[in-house]
């Protein structure tokens, strides 16, 4: 027998109890529909008629009052209508008769309107108050009451056969709550015995795969018979066969080291993606698929990043550009390149970082890109930064009443000093001016990153800027036997900047090339056009930077070996924070023994950052 035929003889006893659950259900209905057909067949149409009857009679009499009153003969006329109406409501009670009783009532109701009929035709004749009291009366009053008597009895009825009705749903909900338990039970143990017969096999298979999805590949499933089940379990056999097969070949030890790789990747605990070079994700951790929420089990889904959180997602996707277009690995250069990532619960930081993977000829084959879970790191940096800003602040105090009582003691304040005291304290002072330029270093360092948003941007032309940062160190490079050199392009737009803070990076970067330029030398500031807006350019003619040191010159407190005692490496930090800050881009161009070339850009007005 076929599986189909099976099931179906396993959902047989479930549809059966259906059906006579349903064929229950049905007589009850109908039965509650007579009741209510009888009540409105037999008793309604009586109760209308009675009430009919009633106001015809009420008006006619009426009628009599007004004739009595008024004198006037028109309005009895007018009563004819009603008297019509009046015997044809009885017409329709006569025929209506089911209760009883009242078929004695309603022969009676049509004498006394025959009777109120006669005696209304003479009092409309000759009208008076006599014959109204004495004769017409007494007969309303009989028709009233009669009609009164035949309404209540047709409403006892109904309410009868309500109370009825009431009795037979409750006893019709009784039979068929307990009907649809009963069936609905015994269909279903049925249903489930004989789907646990014809289901068994499937049983044994799910063991059977089991034990083969943990390697024993020499398992085989044992079902009996012809059905579907037992085609697929002798398929599954031959499938068990070539596995095992399989695994003894040189293509089963190469799967084995591809399930290797994976599993080494998954138990990286940062997520790690792998692309292919058309971009698209070829596989990913687990820690990848958990956290970033990927859908790599959907092969309809084309971009697997789509779910993956927008800043992050553009974070992943520019380390995969920047290896694919052939520029090396992607690293970044601190944690300000980290990335967000919220939930409801928690805030994660990532900081990307890729590698290419090059085939045997050296070609780029794919990129692997690492997000690096930098949370903890990162706010441990916060901590550093706001405890070095706390540190600096505490120092400003008591550092500047050093620096005033060394100043008071080499003035002579507190007496004549010998040559030996006015060097130790003129050493002194130059200690404590080079501390001092620290920990302001330190406070804009910190003010900054408290408030980089926070720019008073106006549009300035760029010679201003120049010449206000020029006109500023021209003292210092003359001390140090250096000239300022200018060239700016003429006609260079405006560019919409925060001067206090653009100083602090011409300041940095004038001050660092006069340090490191050689007596007689010159220090040239250029500005011209860029790409993005306009680039300025501040050249010594140094000793340079070895290459090894230039990815670095930017960190904070960096200071390459050999330099000359001073600063605490945060000058050419604190101008990188400015210039992203505005928008632009800055950068190093230098070999050892010919100087440097430090740049910057700027957007013009308007542009935006």
């Amino acid at each position: 027998m076929k599986l189909r035929l099976k099931l179906v003889f396993a959902a047989m006893p479930l549809a059966l109890a259906l059906a006579v659950l349903g064929s229950v259900s049905s007589a009850t209905v109908d039965a509650l529909g007579t009741v209510s057909g009888r009540i409105l067949h037999d008793n309604y149409r009586s109760v209308i008629a009675a009430q009919r009857m009633k106001e015809s009679i009420d008006r006619l009499d009426e009628a009599a009052l007004l004739a009595l009153v008024d004198r006037d003969d028109t309005l009895v006329h007018h009563a004819t209508a009603l008297r019509q109406g009046f015997a044809d409501e009885l017409a329709r009670q006569q025929e209506n008769i089911t209760e009883p009783g009242e078929d004695e009532l309603t022969a009676e109701l049509a004498a006394a309107w025959h009777d109120y009929a006669v005696q209304f035709d003479a009092f409309a004749r000759a009208p008076s108050k006599a014959m109204y009291f004495e004769q017409l009366q007494p007969r309303f009053a009989a028709v009233e009451s009669t009609a009164d008597r035949i309404l209540t009895l047709n409403q006892d009825a109904m309410v009868r056969r309500s109370d009825h009705a009431r009795s037979t749903a409750e006893r019709a909900e009784l039979v068929v709550t307990w009907s649809s338990v009963a069936a609905l039970s015994l269909g279903l143990l049925a249903s489930l015995w004989i789907a646990s017969r014809v289901l068994r096999p499937l049983d044994n298979l799910g063991l059977v795969a089991r034990r083969l999805g943990s390697g024993d590949l020499s398992v085989r499933a044992s079902v009996l018979g012809d059905d579907e089940l037992a085609a697929v379990a002798r398929e599954f056999n031959d499938m068990a066969a070539r596995l095992e097969r399989f695994r003894k070949s040189s293509l089963g030890e190469l799967l084995q080291a591809q399930l290797a790789s994976q599993a080494a990747i998954d138990s990286i605990p940062d997520p790690v993606l792998v692309f292919g070079v058309d971009g698209n994700v070829l596989s990913a951790n687990r820690s990848a698929e958990d956290e970033l929420e990927l859908a790599l089990g959907d092969a309809a889904d084309r971009d697997v990043l789509a779910r993956v959180a927008a800043p992050l997602r553009g974070a992943l996707q520019l380390a995969r550009d920047h290896v694919l277009a052939g520029k090396g690995p992607h690293t970044p250069r601190g944690f300000d390149e980290a990335v967000a990532v919220r939930r409801a619960d928690r805030e994660r930081w990532y900081l990307p970082r890729a590698s290419p993977v090059y085939d045997e000829h050296g070609a780029i084959m794919g990129v692997t890109v690492i997000a690096q879970d930098v949370t903890r790191l990162r706010r441990f940096d916060e901590l550093r930064n706001d405890m070095i800003a706390t540190v600096a602040h505490e120092f400003r105090t008591p550092l500047t009443s050093l620096r005033m009582a060394i100043h008071l003691c080499v003035e002579g304040a507190a007496g004549e000093l010998g040559d030996k005291q006015a060097d130790l304290l003129g050493a002194a002072r130059e200690d404590c001016e080079r501390l001092q330029a620290i920990v302001d270093d330190l406070l804009d360092l910190a003010r900054l990153q408290s408030d980089a948003l926070e720019l008073a941007r106006v549009a300035t032309p760029v010679e201003t800027l120049v010449d206000a940062a020029v006109e500023a160190h021209r003292e210092d490079a003359a001390r140090a036997n250096l000239q300022l050199r200018v060239r700016v392009t003429p006609s260079l737009p405006a560019v919409d900047v925060d001067r206090s803070r653009i100083a602090l990076v011409f300041d940095n970067l004038l001050a660092n090339a006069i340090r490191h330029s050689p007596g007689g030398g010159t220090i040239t500031v250029l500005a011209e056009p860029g790409d993005d807006g306009v680039r300025i350019e501040v050249a010594d003619h140094g000793a340079g930077i070895e290459p090894e040191h230039v990815p670095r010159v930017f960190d904070r407190f960096f200071r390459a070996p050999g330099q000359p005692p001073g600063g605490a490496g945060l000058g050419l930090s604190i101008a990188r924070e400015v210039v992203e800050a505005h928008g632009g881009r800055i950068g190093v161009v230098s070999e050892p023994g010919h100087g440097a070339r430090f740049w910057f850009t700027l957007p013009r007005a308007g542009a935006g950052p």
